[in-house]
């Protein structure tokens, strides 16, 4: 049995993974950086961050979560923080040379680590799964299955979104090559911008 509504999940899901938010914009800069093959990793943390929420919201937490906004609060901060961590090294690394062998000393585990860390301490995340997936559960049926479907179709969808975005980075590599600095710049100013913006709005 479908969730219900399937269809329009797809739509708001597929809309928010076209937006290019902050876990695409890390992925941009860690593609020209680093490389696809490694931003893989990044991805992967990203989507497990996001089976762990949404396992946590819908079958833990959930209410937990609505009743004590000082836990939101603190998981803000945390985020903010991180944010501003990213940011730094962001800026501070430089873009990959598409003739060069050199290795990078970042680790598989770090750009997991990274991915996971982004959307585990995202607040819009933790919101985003009480508020809209039981929207598209019929509890009083099979909802585990349903469940199920709903999960399994975000993180396939948004990890090749992930993906995607790092390849069309890797498009841009010739031209970010004669401008070394710049999309570091950019996509460190926006992800320090982002942090700022969920400093200040995000109230819980």
């Amino acid at each position: 049995m479908l969730p219900l509504d399937f269809i329009l999940f797809l739509q708001i899901i597929i809309f928010m993974f076209i937006t290019p938010g902050t876990p695409r914009i890390v992925i941009i800069s860690y593609s020209m950086n680093y490389g696809v093959q490694k931003c893989v990793w990044t991805a992967l943390g990203d989507v497990t961050a996001n089976i762990v929420q949404a396992t946590l919201v819908i079958f833990v937490i959930g209410s937990f979560l609505s009743d004590h906004p000082d836990l939101l609060n603190t998981l803000k901060w945390l985020g903010v923080a991180y944010l501003l961590y990213i940011a730094y090294d962001i800026y501070k690394s430089k873009p990959k040379n598409i003739n060069s062998k050199t290795i990078n000393k970042k680790n598989f585990f770090s750009f997991y680590k990274d991915g996971f860390l982004v959307a585990g301490t995202s607040p819009k995340a933790w919101m985003f799964f009480p508020f809209i997936f039981p929207q598209f559960i019929d509890f009083s049926s099979n909802y585990v299955v349903q469940f199920l479907i709903l999960i399994t179709t975000y993180i396939i969808l948004d990890f090749l979104s992930l993906v995607g975005y790092a390849m069309l980075a890797t498009k841009m590599i010739v031209w970010i090559k004669a401008n070394p600095s710049i999309i570091n710049t950019i996509s460190a100013c926006v992800i320090l911008f982002i942090a700022i913006i969920i400093a200040f709005t995000q109230q819980y």
